[in-house]
C-alpha cells in the first residue's frame, strides 16, 4: 500500500521586495524638458518668422515673379493690354541700361565717402564722450542724437533750404567773405547728400558705440593707464579693438541703408538738374514703376539691387571672420 507523500506548503514570497523597482533612464527624463524648451523657443520665435515671411519673403517672391512678366499690347499698340512671360528680358534691360549702371556708380561713390566718415566720426565722438573730457555728457549725447529724431524728409527739406541760393543764410555769409559754393553743383551734389545723411545718423551710431564702450571692463583701461598709455593710445589700441564687433555691425547696417539711397536725392532733385529721376537705383525703381508703369522692369531692378546688397553684406562678414581668425592664429 502506497503512502501519500505531502509536501510542505512553500512560504509566501514578497514579490515587491524581491523585484527591483523600475527606474527611469536619464534620457527618458530629459525628453519632457527638451519638449518644453522647444515649445518655448517656438513660441518666442513665431512672431519673428511671421514678420520675416510677411515683410521680406513674400515681397521678395512677388518681385521675382513680376520680373519674369511684362505688359504687352499686340496689334501695333492698339490691341488690349495683356501680361506675357518674358523670361530674363527685364534683367537684360536693367543690366544694359546706362542710367541704371550710372546710378550704381553714384551709390558706390556715395558709399565710399559716407561709410568711412560715418563709422570714424561716430566712433570718435563715442570715444570722446567715454574719455570723460566732455562736460555735461548727458546733454552732449542728447544734442548729438536729436537730429536722428527728425524724420528724413524733414531733414532733407531743412538742408534744401540751406543749400538754395537766395534763401540760405549760409550761402549769404560765404558770399560776404567772397566764397562762392554751389552745394548742388555737379561736383558737390554727392558730398551735399552725404552731409545730410551724416547729420541725421551720426548721433544714432555714436550712441551704439558709446553703449559698447560702457561694457569694456574698467580694469583693462586702468591697467593700460598704469602701464603708461595716454588717452589717445588707450582709445586706439585698447578700447577700439574691444568694440570691433560693434564697428562691423554699424558698418554693415550703414552699407545696407546707403545702397537704398532715395529720400535725400529725391527731394533735392526739385532744385537742381544734377539729380535726375534715375540718380540712384532706388530712384530708378521708383521711376520705372510709377512714371513708366513698367512693373516688370522695376521688379527686376529691385532683385538686382537686393542681390548686390546681399553679396556686399556677405563679403563684409566673410572678411571680418577671416580677420578675426587670423588674429586668433597670431595669438
Amino acid at each position: 500500500m502506497t503512502t501519500p507523500v505531502t509536501t510542505p506548503a512553500s512560504a509566501p514570497v514578497n514579490v515587491s521586495a524581491a523585484a527591483p523597482a523600475p527606474t527611469t533612464s536619464p534620457r527618458t527624463a530629459r525628453k519632457p524638458a527638451r519638449r518644453r524648451e522647444l515649445g518655448a523657443a517656438g513660441a518666442l520665435m513665431t512672431p519673428f518668422f511671421i514678420l520675416l515671411v510677411t515683410v521680406f519673403l513674400i515681397p521678395v517672391g512677388t518681385a521675382v515673379w513680376l520680373s519674369f512678366f511684362s505688359d504687352d499690347q499686340p496689334g501695333l499698340g492698339f490691341g488690349p493690354e495683356r501680361t506675357v512671360f518674358v523670361g530674363l528680358r527685364s534683367y537684360t534691360a536693367v543690366l544694359t541700361d546706362p542710367t541704371f549702371l550710372s546710378g550704381l556708380g553714384t551709390v558706390v561713390l556715395y558709399c565710399l565717402i559716407y561709410i568711412p566718415l560715418m563709422v570714424v566720426g561716430a566712433l570718435a565722438l563715442a570715444l570722446l564722450l567715454d574719455s570723460g573730457v566732455v562736460r555735461l555728457r548727458s546733454w552732449a549725447q542728447l544734442g548729438l542724437f536729436l537730429p536722428h529724431a527728425v524724420p528724413g524728409i524733414i531733414a532733407a527739406v531743412i538742408w534744401l533750404y540751406l543749400y538754395t541760393p537766395g534763401l540760405s543764410p549760409v550761402i549769404d555769409l560765404l558770399g560776404k567773405a567772397d566764397i562762392t559754393i554751389d552745394f548742388l553743383g555737379v561736383h558737390t551734389v554727392v558730398p551735399s547728400i552725404v552731409n545730410i545723411a551724416l547729420w541725421s545718423n551720426l548721433g544714432y551710431n555714436m550712441v551704439v558705440f558709446y553703449a559698447a564702450l560702457q561694457a569694456v571692463p574698467r580694469e583693462v583701461i586702468e591697467a593700460s593707464v598704469v602701464d603708461g598709455a595716454g588717452p589717445v593710445r588707450t582709445a586706439l589700441q585698447i578700447k577700439t579693438p574691444l568694440v570691433r564687433s560693434s564697428v562691423v555691425m554699424v558698418a554693415m547696417f550703414t552699407l545696407i541703408f546707403a545702397l537704398q539711397l532715395f529720400t535725400e536725392p529725391m527731394l533735392l532733385s526739385q532744385s537742381t538738374p544734377m539729380i535726375s529721376s534715375r540718380f540712384s537705383p532706388s530712384m530708378y525703381i521708383y521711376d520705372a514703376a510709377f512714371t513708366r508703369n513698367n512693373y516688370g522692369l522695376a521688379a527686376a531692378a529691385s532683385v538686382v539691387l537686393l542681390v548686390c546688397t546681399i553679396a556686399l553684406s556677405y563679403g563684409v562678414t566673410r572678411w571680418t571672420n577671416r580677420s578675426d581668425a587670423a588674429e586668433e592664429d597670431a595669438r
